[in-house]
Parts: structure tokens; sequence; C-alpha cells
């Protein structure tokens, strides 16, 4: 029975459904976390393009692993963990670890409309510095501080994507905050 817009989502009987091989669920949900998935993939590494197909090779990897899964931590909790090995593994491959520029059209079209272009230039001009700061972090606090402020993750669920313990994820997330307020410009 496919999943009309009309109906509520329910996230569990999608999972049950996709993981007895149906593949309009599995659909469903991919259409659900792409979204989110991207966005992180795509600050993790730094491109659009590795994001996109990490993204892939992530929701690919769901659904081999699908019939695998268990619902102790949430279903996005488990994505973000692979998509996030998925980038640690290309990071590694490609050792790049070096400073890359910030697009500048990203920038503008997060900036507010509404204030005056005084505001407007302040806005994007700490914006830009934010992310170049961002950018500047080693991976480890890069990535938890995506999780947890912008994919709004639980220290606990952020413990299940990274594999460390609630403490390590507590210390990680004060020296990846202390780190990025120290790269930022006065």
């Amino acid at each position: 029975m496919p999943i009309t817009p009309s109906a509520p989502f329910d996230e569990s009987d999608c999972i049950a459904r996709a993981q007895r091989g149906d593949v309009a669920a599995f659909s469903e949900l991919v259409a659900r976390h792409q979204d989110r998935i991207y966005r992180f993939l795509v600050r993790l590494t730094r491109s659009h393009d590795d994001a996109l197909e990490l993204a892939q090779e992530t929701f690919i990897h769901a659904w081999t692993a699908l019939e695998r899964w268990q619902a102790q931590a949430r279903f996005s909790t488990w994505l973000f963990q692979i998509a996030r090995n998925q980038a640690i593994d290309l990071l590694r491959r490609t050792q790049r670890v070096d400073f890359v520029e910030f697009d500048a059209g990203v920038a503008d079209s997060l900036a507010d409309s509404a204030p005056t272009p005084e505001e407007a230039l302040y806005s994007t001009q700490r914006l830009r510095a934010l992310e170049r700061a961002l950018q500047r972090l080693p991976t480890e606090h890069r990535e938890i501080l995506l999780l947890r402020e912008i994919e709004d993750l639980s220290y606990d669920e952020m413990a299940a994507v990274l594999n460390i313990s609630l403490g390590t994820v507590k210390s990680r997330i004060a020296r990846a905050r202390t780190a990025l307020l120290e790269r930022m410009p006065r």
C-alpha cells in the first residue's frame, strides 16, 4: 500500500515495510531524510559533488543493511552514522584536511532579506567568517558542531553516530566550541 501525501508520516511503519522489501516505503524514508544528510555531508566534506555522491552511497548502504537495522536508536541517527563513516572514509582516502574557501553564493542565499543593506552586509560577513572558522576546525570538531548545532541531535544521538561515550561527546563539543570561538575574528 503506497503512502499517500494526505496520510501522516509514520516512520516506524515505513521502516518495517522497507525492511520487508517495500521500495516505495524506503523512498519515503529517503525523501524525508535526504536534505539533512546532504547538508551534513556538504559541510563535512566541503564539496557539493562529494556530498551528493556520499548521500547516495549512504542510502544505498542503508537499503542493503536495512534488514539488520534494529530500533535501539532513531533511524535518522543510524543514517547520520552511515553518512559520517562514508565521509570519513573519503576524507582519509583523499587526505583533504586543508582550508577551502567558502562559496560566496551559498552565504548570499542564507542572508536575511529583511534587514538594511548595512545589516545584511554585516550579517553576510559574520556568516562567512563563521563558515571559514568552521572549515578550519579539525574534522572531529567540525562534525560534532554540525551534528549538534545544525542537525540538532541530542548528546545521546551524537554518541551513537560518532560511536563514542556520552562524556566524550560533552568534552569534545566544549573543545569544538572553544576552538571555533578562537578562530572567529573579533
